[in-house]
């Protein structure tokens, strides 16, 4: 694609403005061989596709460009800003939690331009011999340095020999520094562009407060915290382990705050479900381990909150990256009890004492309803978004976040229309088919 055409497609079909200066840099950069240095929530995802796009030919029927990330729900972020960009292209998204049959008849189809996948689902494709790489031009390893730290560097490299040996342009994303380019991959030379520098830093953006707890178990606290935040904004609690996230969750539901879980023991549908309901407002408030503190697509979040103290200065600058993205400004609250060992690296801005929780909590003015039907049976956003205003009564406006998958569907709408909208739909039928819709009960 020429420039003015991917320029023209970001800002139309992405809704951005302007490219940012990393962006640009990418833009304007002659070399096909990038290693790009990023901090979290600085676009990199624009960037590394602008790079992809620039030597794309025409729609050929075989896999052009190969793009590989450490986690299902990166592959699942980057799959829907590359799908919005390359439209006219077909890309497919491979990882696990959802059927192998799904993917493998996507590809029996046709074969997509663009690939995006797993490092471990890709070569469960390789093995079976559904796909082959012969035709890949342009290769993107997406958070390198995450891929080397969870073991994923004996896949890529079986990966990486089913690949031509001459590939066109290789991007490596990353938000560290690499010791060393890795010599399974075909790269003679490879030019970085380093913006972790030139960045401003979120913590400028970042007001870190601290809320002692009278008590060690910090779940009164932590509720009293909950209950001062305004109905609808997105926060993000992080606990160090599983137990205490499923503890901390029945706790914080028992007292009718409208809230999620999400860690590494869930199946993958509930963890998508999860994000999905963070998203559209119906749970704003998330409770996870680590899990969520990297590679998730969740826009304006207003707090993190740290209940338990990080384990090292990565993980809580991680989690911090949840808040504060882009040009954003948030806040970061760390629960502190009599005793704790605070690290060097956690520093405050001001102390807080949160109000004492008096009465149930505000429900969230969003609600969900779940759609028994999705792409594998030709429903589209578009058509659950015309049933919903034409049959349920509903305005444009009423209509929130609508996510489809391959067999169902979720929509969000205000919380206050439920009954009248599942009453005007009842018997009604979605593109002449009589299709379960129902609300998603939290």
């Amino acid at each position: 694609m020429k420039k003015s055409e991917i320029i023209s497609a970001v800002k139309s079909r992405l809704g951005i403005q302007e490219l940012n200066p990393m962006q640009l840099s990418v833009m304007s950069c002659e070399e096909k061989n990038l290693l790009l240095l990023s901090p979290t929530g600085s676009g990199k995802t624009i960037a590394f596709a602008i790079a992809m796009l620039k030597i794309l030919g025409a729609p050929c029927g075989r896999i052009q460009a190969l793009v590989i990330a450490p986690s299902r729900e990166l592959v699942i972020q980057i799959y829907d800003v590359i799908r919005t960009l390359a439209a006219g292209y077909k890309t497919s998204a491979f990882y696990g939690g959802h059927r192998m049959s799904d993917e493998v008849n996507s590809v029996e189809g046709a074969v997509p331009d663009i690939l995006i996948a797993t490092p471990g689902r890709l070569l469960d494709h390789l093995n079976r011999g559904t796909i082959d790489l012969k035709g890949v031009f342009s290769l993107t390893f997406d958070e390198y340095d995450k891929s080397l730290e969870l073991g994923f560097q004996d896949e890529i490299k079986r990966i990486s020999r089913r690949l031509p040996s001459k590939i066109s342009s290789i991007v490596l994303t990353s938000a560290t520094r690499l010791d060393e380019i890795p010599d399974f991959l075909p790269i003679r030379s490879i030019k970085t562009i380093d913006f972790t520098e030139r960045s401003e830093s979120p913590d400028m953006r970042i007001d870190f407060v601290q809320v002692q707890s009278p008590e060690r178990d910090k779940l009164n606290t932590l509720a009293d915290l909950l209950g001062c935040f305004k109905p609808g904004e997105k926060v993000i609690v992080f606990l160090n382990h599983r137990e205490s996230v499923e503890r901390a969750f029945k706790d914080m539901k028992r007292r009718k705050f409208p809230v999620g879980m999400y860690h590494g023991g869930l199946e993958q549908q509930d963890r998508e479900l999860a994000i999905d309901l963070l998203n559209n407002g119906t749970t704003p408030i998330l409770i996870s381990t680590d899990l969520a503190s990297r590679g998730l697509d969740v826009a304006q979040v207003e707090a993190v909150i740290h209940y338990h103290l990080p384990v090292t200065e990565q993980a809580y600058t991680h989690r911090n990256g949840r808040t504060a993205r882009v040009d954003a400004t948030g806040t970061v609250y760390i629960i502190t009890a009599e005793g704790e060992n605070i690290p060097e690296y956690v520093k405050f801005d001001r102390e807080y004492v949160p109000k004492p929780l008096s009465g149930i909590p505000q429900p969230s003015e969003v609600a969900t309803l779940f759609i028994s039907s999705g792409k594998k049976e030709k429903i589209s956003r578009g058509d659950i978004a015309g049933f919903l205003i034409q049959k349920g009564g509903l305005s444009a406006s009423e209509v929130g976040k609508i996510v489809v998958k391959d067999h169902s569907a979720i929509v969000a709408i205000p919380r206050t229309k439920v009954k009248t909208v599942l009453a005007s739909i009842s018997g009604q039928k979605l593109k002449g088919k009589s299709i379960k819709i129902s609300e998603y009960k939290i």
